[in-house]
């Protein structure tokens, strides 16, 4: 690559990067194409010339992140190291993504996994994805005995992203005060809920039905 070309900017990454601040800004639904392209301080053109459509657009910005978690899933989940530990990973870089984009975790939640009748139907392949990984980490434990056996994995694994995920949306809409104390106590308050009520030595049954 010569000088000048490492120089030039990514348009793709331009295009994309000025969409996450459109997106969160103004909202998926309510901006066009041509808010995008003025943003990023393109051609309208241009914007075609990389992607078909703003929901292309969308899809990329999403696959792109939630690539990397499951990624990130895989990798944590080889380590030797334990289940309670391996949930704070996860947990630690979801709210260290929120940390260090906001914009970009209130596009995803917001117009992709709280979207149940447009996009999180496009995605539902990927979001079950990362609920099944995140399940194979407490099956594990479970038959390791260090988790109870008598909570379903999958209910765990939902109910962990779940937490994660409503605690960046009070952060989203200010319902829940942000810094950087507050990121850190979420990181620990989430595991050691979802893992106070996982964990052999927990009090409780489960209820007969």
């Amino acid at each position: 690559m010569s000088a000048a070309s490492a120089r030039t900017p990514d348009k793709r990454r331009v295009i994309l990067d000025a969409a996450v601040r459109v997106f969160a800004r103004q909202g998926f639904h309510a901006c066009r194409v041509s808010d995008i392209a003025d943003e990023a301080g393109v051609a309208y053109g241009l914007l075609y010339h990389y992607f078909s459509s703003k929901d292309e657009v969308l899809d990329t910005l999403f696959l792109e992140r939630w690539n990397v978690m499951l990624d990130m899933i895989r990798e944590v989940d080889a380590r030797e190291i334990s289940a309670r530990e391996k949930l704070y990973a996860i947990a630690a870089f979801i709210i260290d993504s929120f940390r260090h984009d906001p914009d970009l975790m209130k596009v995803i939640i917001v117009e992709v996994t709280r979207a149940a009748n447009s996009f999180g139907q496009t995605h539902l392949a990927q979001i079950r994805e990362a609920f099944r990984l995140i399940a194979e980490i407490v099956t594990k434990a479970q038959a390791a005995g260090d988790f109870r056996t008598d909570i379903d994995a999958e209910f765990a694994a939902i109910a962990f992203y779940g937490a994660i995920e409503q605690v960046l949306t009070g952060w989203i809409f200010e319902l829940l005060p942000r810094g950087e104390d507050n990121y850190e106590r979420a990181k620990w308050l989430v595991v050691e809920t979802v893992c106070g009520g996982l964990q052999t030595s927990a009090v409780g049954e489960a209820p007969v039905v």
